[in-house]
């Protein structure tokens, strides 16, 4: 869930910390607790680090130098102080690491070395500096005592490592690392290809099990497991540069929520014939499977929704931490559909590597141009929703879940119905965001939910796992408690919390499930709950009711995004960090 960027230039006035610090900036999604930078002087390697979020200019006492390493920390093993913070230095200071992942073994290591060195931080990271140094003796290249280093690491973890003779050496199993090309040869490496889109013409994706060096004057690839190089396979890059650009907006999420239509745009121009062959797919599957984490596990529930109630597909929805119970029953004829904004999530990644190696064939919906999930798919798709800044995800929620919606439309052989529904849907979503009155009504009733130790959410159908979404929102923008519930569940033990004063927000849309929703709202007002229906058709029992466009088949997306901009006013009504939330990250490359 790090970032890791690095910079080898022409020259010193290249100035390769000031080029670490603006791409550490661009990967502060991926964690933001601490930051370092290390620049390569005539003297040695100089290190600056600190606490909190990535510095906007580069730091005083950095100079200028052709080569430099970076780190952004979300914090794993050991607190958020300066120390812990990364770039770690080697006791000699010959060399300093950065990493991104976890070592799953660092107890077991740190009992073997503790009688050869001091240990100076609580970090599974200083293990990895330790070992490194402890084989470095014995090596004949720090390539070498690198790879026999990364050998005895357990857990999925990738490191770079900067030498003071200017040598820099990577090693990657898991945790995403690509290398650019730029201008006049000037080298990238960084945890994701936007990071330096707009730098470089050509990237290297550094694939699971190898290693990269630059030793003065060569990159050199070369394959973990038996030392051998291998051939330098660089890609052109396709990903436009997009500044960070608020465009006139207070923050990143209300940005990208207003951009919510454009997407279902993108949705609608997915490649027909690639889409096609993945229905043909899927209809004569054994069994499909939908899997995410997160956020993305609640889209890809909601896509095995469309699959089941409009393809007519018994498919299964599964959290990717939590799908062992089905490893045994993956094979041949099955399909896992696999939606996700960085494509690198840990635990997901898990779940596929396994699938694939019995059989499975994959499909991915991601966001992220080079991400691992996409290179191992059979069908990779990607969404082209555009960057999306803030750590909360929303439009690219909206793109996953409309194209779930689209894929259960051609499998019902009701494609162009479906582009239509989508097309209908972006028009009115457009108008309701542009709608001052709608605003106005959603601020009022963030103030309203902001004092309230709980808030539930009922929803049933198309609305169960959109209520579910709401519920995440709330939780990571205003650290306040909310329970999404099924509405037909709730009767079975929920209903002992309603009391006077309650809130309770039913999502309702005009399908078969609307006069159980309505009854649920009822039976929980009658207990005293204050309700706020949001949705489709007006029930004026409610103490409130949002109306929102009626889509049909998609009022789920058009409820999702009422709810994602009510989770927005009531984190900016506590003044909380919106675009950054305290102690998540975007892509969690951790299990």
């Amino acid at each position: 869930m790090c970032g890791i960027y690095g910079y080898i230039g022409i020259n010193k006035h290249d100035d390769a910390a000031k080029k670490v610090v603006e791409g550490l900036g661009r990967l502060s999604y991926r964690g933001y607790d601490s930051w370092g930078v290390a620049e390569l002087t005539d003297s040695g390697i100089l290190v600056k680090k600190d606490v909190g979020e990535v510095p906007t200019k580069k730091p005083a006492g950095l100079g200028a130098s052709a080569v430099a390493i970076g780190h952004t920390r979300w914090a794993t093993h050991g607190g958020v102080t300066r120390g812990n913070a990364h770039p770690h230095a080697a006791s000699d200071g010959s060399f300093v690491l950065a990493q991104n992942g976890i070592v799953e073994n660092y107890v077991e290591l740190k009992a073997q070395l503790k009688p050869q060195f001091k240990f100076k931080t609580q970090t599974d990271t200083e293990i990895i500096v330790r070992l490194l140094e402890k084989e470095k003796k014995s090596a004949a290249t720090l390539r070498e005592a690198l790879r026999a280093t990364f050998l005895q690491l357990e857990g999925r973890n990738t490191v770079i490592v900067l030498a003071d003779d200017g040598t820099m050496v990577t090693a990657r199993n898991g945790s995403p690392l690509v290398v650019g090309r730029g201008a006049k040869g000037a080298l990238y490496f960084s945890s994701d290809t936007l990071s330096f889109a707009g730098e470089v013409s050509e990237v290297l994706v550094v694939e699971n099990g190898q290693m990269v060096e630059w030793n003065g004057s060569d990159l050199t690839v070369y394959a973990l497991d038996t030392g051998e190089a291998v051939p330098l396979k660089f890609e052109k890059l396709t990903v436009v540069a997009q500044k960070a650009d608020k465009a006139g907006y207070d923050h990143f999420m209300l940005k990208e929520i207003h951009e919510s239509p454009d997407v279902l745009s993108q949705v609608v121009a997915q490649d027909l014939v690639g889409m096609k062959e993945l229905a043909r797919v899927i209809d004569t599957a054994r069994t499909v499977y939908t899997l995410g984490s997160g956020t993305a596990g609640i889209a890809s529930a909601q896509i095995a929704y469309y699959l089941r109630k409009i393809g007519k597909v018994n498919t299964i929805s599964l959290i990717g931490a939590e799908a062992q119970s089905y490893y045994d029953l993956f094979g041949p004829g099955d399909v896992i559909l696999a939606p996700s904004q960085s494509g690198e999530t840990a635990d997901v990644l898990e779940v596929l590597e396994l699938a694939q190696e019995k059989g499975v064939q994959i499909a991915t919906y991601v966001n992220m141009s080079g991400s691992m999930m996409t290179r191992m798919a059979d069908f990779p798709f990607m969404a082209g929703a555009g960057p999306e800044f803030c750590v909360m995800s929303t439009k690219v929620f909206t793109s996953q879940i409309a194209w779930g919606y689209l894929l259960a439309k051609l499998i019902a052989g009701e494609h162009t119905e479906g582009t239509e529904v989508l097309a209908a849907t972006r028009k009115a979503l457009r108008a309701y965001l542009e709608d001052p009155k709608a605003t106005v009504q959603l601020k009022k009733l963030a103030k309203k939910l902001v004092p309230a130790s709980s808030i539930f959410l009922l929803g049933k159908s198309q609305n169960m796992e959109i209520i579910k979404e709401g519920m995440v929102k709330m939780i990571e923008g205003s650290y306040n408690h909310a329970h999404g519930i099924p509405a037909g569940d709730l009767k079975h033990y929920a209903i002992t919390l309603m009391e006077t004063g309650v809130p309770v927000i039913v999502a309702i849309s005009n399908d078969e499930a609307r006069t159980d929703s309505i009854s649920a709202g009822i039976e929980v007002q009658s207990r005293g709950a204050t309700v706020i229906g949001i949705g489709q058709g007006s029930v004026a029992a409610f103490n409130e009711f949002i109306e929102l466009p009626d889509t049909g088949e998609t009022a789920a997306i058009v409820n999702v995004v009422a709810l994602q901009l009510l989770a927005y006013y009531m984190t900016v009504e506590l003044g909380n960090n919106v675009d950054k939330p305290r102690n998540i990250a975007k892509s969690v490359t951790v299990k």
